[in-house]
């Protein structure tokens, strides 16, 4: 999983919107870009450390993304992008 070089910082926020809705809505423009393509592990560490947040955000975003059809999570294996034929 591959994250930009540089972390978000306050400016980059939304005040209308939760923060964990924007990483979600940044994490899905990724995947429908393919960015991060079918198969691609997501590192809750690399995100928490990213986007300066705590991993109770992440999880939540998680879930929106799992709402949507796009990841998938396994307990003890992580979150990971769903095949775009959701045949996975």
């Amino acid at each position: 999983m591959i994250v930009p070089d540089k972390a978000w910082n306050a400016d980059d926020w939304n005040p209308e919107f939760y923060r964990y809705e924007q990483i979600a809505d940044w994490i899905a423009e990724r995947i429908q870009d393919e960015v991060y393509p079918p198969r691609t592990v997501l590192s809750e560490i690399q995100l928490q450390m990213y986007f300066g947040v705590g991993r109770g955000t992440i999880r939540k975003a998680f879930a929106i993304l799992r709402e949507r059809g796009l990841i998938i999570t396994k307990p003890g294996r992580g979150s990971v992008v769903r095949r775009s034929d959701a045949g996975s």
